[in-house]
């Protein structure tokens, strides 16, 4: 039997995208020299916290907190063993963003590629999105950055992320340095994130 034909990107029109798959535009960004940190609130009271040896099921479920409404699926899918591999890592670092004992943002920076730092994950719960946490989160990135040497600091965000994504990253001092578009199965379709989530990106399948 042949396989149906996969579809060709069409670079001056629309690609049809198959039912049950989602796409996003990808935004890579770096920056390559320490910026001028961002206006923290006063008196905000926040901190950020190391997390040695995360135990998966606790990460999974801020991770969730945090990304679902923005289809933040790759580490759900994991298991618990290959998550585990990655968190305990030495060349990963896992954040805690806290206000008192209540956890509200998650910085993850990877080093596992030598001269280089990855802003892996980096988000906050929403009630928390647009009052100054998330500019007090990455000042604490770019310190733990910028204390090693270093080549480039770099992320990548897309369509799919909150609409404030990119204009954050670059008011922090990240360039644009690409895009890439990205197409993966829908998470809400095989339980991987509950079914209404991401209203703003409506399942077809």
């Amino acid at each position: 039997m042949t396989e149906p034909a996969s579809p060709i990107l069409d670079l001056a029109g629309l690609t049809p995208v198959p039912a049950g798959k989602v796409a996003a535009i990808v935004t890579f960004l770096e920056m390559r020299a320490r910026p001028a940190p961002l206006r923290e609130p006063e008196g905000h009271g926040l901190q950020v916290l190391r997390v040695e040896r995360p135990d998966p099921g606790w990460y999974r479920a801020l991770f969730r907190r945090i990304g679902e409404e923005w289809l933040w699926f790759s580490r759900l899918r994991l298991s618990d063993a290959t998550l585990a591999a990655i968190l305990n890592d030495l060349a990963v670092e896992v954040h805690v963003l806290k206000r008192g004992t209540e956890e509200i943002g998650l910085l993850e920076l990877d080093w596992r590629v030598p001269g280089e730092a990855e802003l892996g994950f980096f988000g906050l719960v929403p009630e928390e999105t647009g009052a100054g946490a998330g500019r007090v989160l990455m000042n604490r990135a770019t310190d733990l950055v910028f204390a090693r040497p270093l080549d480039r600091f770099f992320v990548h965000t897309c369509t799919l992320d909150h609409p404030a994504a990119v204009g954050f990253y670059m008011k922090a001092g990240f360039v644009p340095v690409g895009r890439a578009v990205e197409i993966a199965d829908d998470p809400r379709l095989d339980g991987t994130i509950r079914r209404d989530a991401a209203r703003h990106f409506p399942v077809i399948d």
